[in-house]
């Protein structure tokens, strides 16, 4: 239909934004092991190099939501592409035998999560300003399922490079991809559907009649305290720990896990390595359908709140007969099932809130964000810690765990509330 048009075809773009996002991710945790060795430092000062990046994110995330809403996606998505692919190289750069390389490369690191910070708040942004609610969960799934495509790509392709060039070309090759994705969303994308030339009336009018709030030009004054007391905004948040902490042990962790739990080899290792990824891509799109669904038969509450809590305790579940496991095939086809039934939920967090946020989407999806990405940090340095001292069960018990605690704060979040206040007039 000609109202599907432009919107759909930026989102597919943005689908190769997040991959690009996520290979920046996986390709340090797939040559990790080479790396360490290069640098003389072990598993776990490997975990605070992962951390690093995770800590950047998060503490970048608030304010990275103000950003978009002061610059819109557009400008925002460009200038931070353009910051990764810088850093990447940079990341290859950091010479092994210079004094104090490893905290250098920390600080590499994080300086590259303080710049991909920006990612997620402009890409909801992004969506608050060109869907209609009714298909935010459905545009979110294909965000997120760039996540898996981009993480699901990148064992075999990083292998590939390693074992034909070594370690460092792996990010000279991630910087590339970054730039080219940049030069086309900036060509290509506009902040809202008014300034796009592409855009017919018939489609303008049919985003505007799905959104709560109309969403047009840089934000006015952030309600910083109505955000920071907002139950579904809290609730939400906590959630998220949930997802996060799981969903970095698959990004991080899962290839060096194949790898010294496991006992397979680099080809092997890169194969089953992408299965979580695949499951992920697959669900993450799957979600977001259902989810959309849900809420036009049966209301918000159960198509974001219940169904997000729900594939939080079914991921849980997974990962407890996964870490079980003592066939190493049947480990990962579970394990990867736990992955998969994770990102089934994933567009509910984001859906929320564009809803809740309106013009103010992208501080909002920050603050949930931020909490995620301070899970993620922790699960990057924790996870290796447990396996050393008490073995990687133990370490999927606990991701799990979180998943059944933290489900529980999706049932007081009520996807129908509106972050309605006076400061919402533009500047």
């Amino acid at each position: 239909m000609m109202t599907n048009k432009v919107r759909y075809l930026l989102i597919m773009l943005i689908f190769l934004v997040s991959a690009v996002v996520y290979i920046d991710r996986s390709n340090i945790s797939i040559a990790g092991p080479y790396l360490a060795q290069d640098y003389g430092i072990d598993k776990i000062q490997l975990g605070w190099v992962f951390s690093a990046f995770l800590l950047g994110y998060a503490a970048f995330q608030i304010p990275a939501g103000w950003v978009v809403g002061k610059l819109g996606p557009r400008r925002t998505l460009t200038y931070g592409l353009i910051w990764w692919s810088v850093l990447s190289v940079i990341t290859a750069l950091v010479p092994p035998t210079m004094g104090g390389a490893l905290w250098v490369l920390i600080a590499v690191r994080f300086i590259l999560g303080l710049g991909e910070a920006v990612a997620y708040p402009s890409t909801n942004q992004f969506i608050a300003a060109w869907f209609p609610s009714h298909e935010r969960g459905k545009a979110n799934g294909w965000v997120f399922g760039g996540v898996g495509f981009g993480s699901g790509t990148a064992p075999p392709l990083v292998a590939a490079i390693i074992a034909f060039s070594g370690w460092h070309e792996v990010f000279y090759f991630s910087a590339a991809i970054g730039l080219i994705v940049a030069a086309i969303w900036w060509y290509v994308a506009r902040d809202t559907p008014a300034e796009h030339p592409s855009v017919t009336a018939e489609e303008k009018a049919h985003i505007a009649a799905g959104q709560p709030v109309k969403i047009e030009g840089p934000i006015g004054k952030v309600p910083w305290l109505r955000i920071f007391t907002s139950i579904d905004v809290m609730g939400t948040a906590i959630a998220y720990l949930a997802f996060c902490y799981v969903a970095f042990i698959f990004h991080t962790w899962f290839f060096i896990y194949l790898r010294d739990g496991r006992g397979l080899d680099l080809k092997s290792s890169a194969l089953l390595g992408t299965l979580p990824f695949i499951a992920m891509t697959l669900c993450c799109l799957l979600g977001g359908v259902i989810s959309d669904w849900l809420v036009k038969h049966y209301g918000q509450y159960v198509g974001r709140s219940l169904f997000g809590a729900a594939t939080l305790f079914a991921a849980g579940v997974f990962l407890v007969i996964g870490s079980q496991a003592q066939d190493t095939t049947v480990a990962v086809l579970v394990l990867a099932g736990g992955a998969g039934v994770l990102y089934l939920g994933q567009a509910t967090y984001w859906a929320v809130a564009a809803d809740y946020g309106g013009p103010f989407t992208g501080v909002v999806s920050g603050m949930i964000n931020m909490g995620g990405q301070i899970a993620g940090a922790t699960t990057a340095s924790l996870t290796p810690w447990l396996a050393t001292y008490y073995g990687w069960e133990t370490a999927f018990y606990v991701a799990a765990g979180m998943c059944f605690v933290c489900m529980f704060a999706w049932f007081f979040v009520n996807p129908n509330r509106r972050l309605q206040v006076a400061e919402q007039v533009t500047a």
